[in-house]
């Protein structure tokens, strides 16, 4: 059972924590692959570098080299310039 804190926070016990990561961990990591996908794509279109880092030191990318995987969706996505 949860234990509520005095600073209004829930305290589950180890156990119930580690069960919520492990079953939300799948849909979290998607969540934040689609995430990364989502920017990349947005810095591509709008012809803006990245940053990455690549054998211990730092590596600019340009726009026309970023490699990013487009959905049909993504020709349904509003843009924002």
């Amino acid at each position: 059972m949860a234990d509520v804190q005095k600073s209004g926070g829930v305290n589950f016990p180890l156990a119930d924590r580690k069960r919520l990561l492990i079953s939300a961990g799948e849909a979290v990591e998607e969540a934040m692959k689609e995430a990364v996908r989502s920017v990349l794509l947005a810095h591509k279109r709008a012809g803006n570098s990245i940053a990455s880092w690549e054998d211990g030191e730092v590596v600019i990318i340009p726009a026309e080299e970023i490699e990013v995987e487009e959905t049909p969706a993504d020709s349904g996505e509003s843009r924002k310039d």
